[in-house]
């Protein structure tokens, strides 16, 4: 079998590299320029989303800490208890911005506020929420349901159980539900399209037709929910991999994953610092890492392997950043193979008027993510950890470190909570 050439060799890298950083610097200028236009205004009045909303405590005195999409950029804000929940609500409010810089413009920022006006949005979104929770007599299973469907935000409760099991990662729509989307809109798609073709123009390529009406679709659901940065990558990787596969180039490399990163990042430098685009780069670098040396062996064998190889890889993010694991957390292993299946036949159910059936079974799950403890690792074990994982690209021997260093991670964890 001919194996497919890479993208680009030898010096094809620094004039990728130098092509990225230019679009790099003109979309980071742009950027700059939306910030001094934001920050020469002492006092700003901004109409923002609210994204999320949660409970905070000082000694005795409780706020609510607002999460707020401005458009341009994100701004965190506090407000009394007495406001009660405004989640998903359209707000027009006043900021003080004495304190802005611009590495806050492009993370986000904390402001002091006033309200002036809010109302419920009543958007498409907002509508097709409503239709879920009607579908279920029990509000964390209706929570769950909008978390997969629309990118809506969970409160911290239901977060930390989902975490406690592994599982969290499950409900931040990524590349994982982007591919089985795209999976079953192929299969549907061609069962209409294939005989039409065979019989009308059978001269048009069926792929490129099929994947051209995927893109459509799956493009349209990226955009409905507001270009999530971990969808993003995967709607990129998407298009690059498509484009690579179509000429005849190699797609399962690190070279897909790169020209997908950078061109993101050169066109929206505020992923730079987006934990959740990179927590998703993270786990298809693992996907492709582990292809690349163990690759050859038979599918059952990596059918078997590769999900507990990047269980293990990204157990040390897992730790460092969320800080949350029981007992159960290594099941996760099975809970994600299982949701391949129960993904898209839940959404089946929702569009049948069906959708609580599996609400048992869920509301269940959650309660085995009741019982978790916090445990942190440090700062140099997971540099370690990162170390190892770039030299494992290129040398087989660190692969092998790497894989036995994560599974340290996991005795470490399970030791400490036992």
């Amino acid at each position: 079998m001919i194996e497919r050439p890479d993208l680009f060799s030898g010096r094809g890298y620094l004039y990728v590299l130098l092509l990225f950083l230019t679009l790099f610097l003109l979309s980071l200028s742009i950027e700059y320029f939306s910030y001094k236009k934001l920050s020469s205004q002492k006092n700003a009045t901004l109409t923002c989303k609210v994204v999320n909303q949660y409970e905070k405590s000082r000694g005795s005195h409780s706020y609510y800490i607002l999460k707020l999409d401005c458009g341009d950029t994100l701004v965190y804000t506090s407000q009394r208890l007495s406001l009660g929940d405004m989640t998903g609500q359209k707000i027009t409010a006043e900021f003080s911005l004495n304190k802005l810089d611009f590495l806050g413009y492009l993370k986000g920022f904390y402001a002091k506020s006033k309200i002036l006006y809010g109302e419920d949005e009543d958007d498409f979104k907002t509508r097709l929420n409503t239709l879920i929770s009607a579908q279920h007599s029990n509000k964390d299973a209706a929570e769950i349901y909008k978390a997969l469907y629309t990118a809506s935000p969970l409160k911290k409760e239901l977060r930390q159980k989902l975490s406690s099991l592994g599982i969290s990662h499950l409900m931040a729509i990524s590349g994982f539900h982007l591919g089985v989307l795209s999976t079953v809109l192929f299969f549907f798609f061609g069962l209409f399209y294939k005989p039409l073709q065979n019989r009308y123009f059978p001269y048009r390529s069926a792929g490129r037709d099929l994947f051209a009406a995927v893109a459509f679709f799956l493009f349209f659901y990226v955009w409905f929910l507001d270009f999530t940065p971990s969808l993003l990558r995967s709607f990129t990787m998407l298009a690059v991999g498509y484009f690579l596969y179509d000429r005849g180039l190699k797609v399962l490399s690190m070279q897909t994953l790169f020209v997908s990163v950078l061109l993101l990042v050169a066109l929206m430098p505020k992923l730079l610092l987006s934990i959740g685009f990179w927590l998703s780069v993270s786990g298809v670098f693992y996907i492709f890492l582990f292809l690349i040396h163990l690759g050859g062996m038979k599918k059952l064998s990596i059918f078997l392997l590769l999900p507990v190889f990047v269980y293990l890889s990204m157990l040390p993010f897992s730790l460092y950043i969320f800080g949350i694991f029981s007992l159960l957390h290594p099941l996760s292993i099975i809970w994600t193979t299982l949701f391949t299946l129960f993904y898209p036949l839940s959404i089946l159910m929702h569009m049948a008027g069906f959708g609580g059936i599996f609400d048992g079974w869920l509301l269940k799950l959650l309660s085995l993510g009741e019982s978790f403890q916090t445990l942190h690792v440090s700062a140099t074990l997971f540099y370690i950890h990162i170390g190892l994982s770039f030299l494992a690209v290129r040398y087989r021997l660190f692969f092998y470190a790497l894989a036995v260093f994560s599974f340290l991670f996991l005795i470490y964890a399970m030791q400490n909570v036992a």
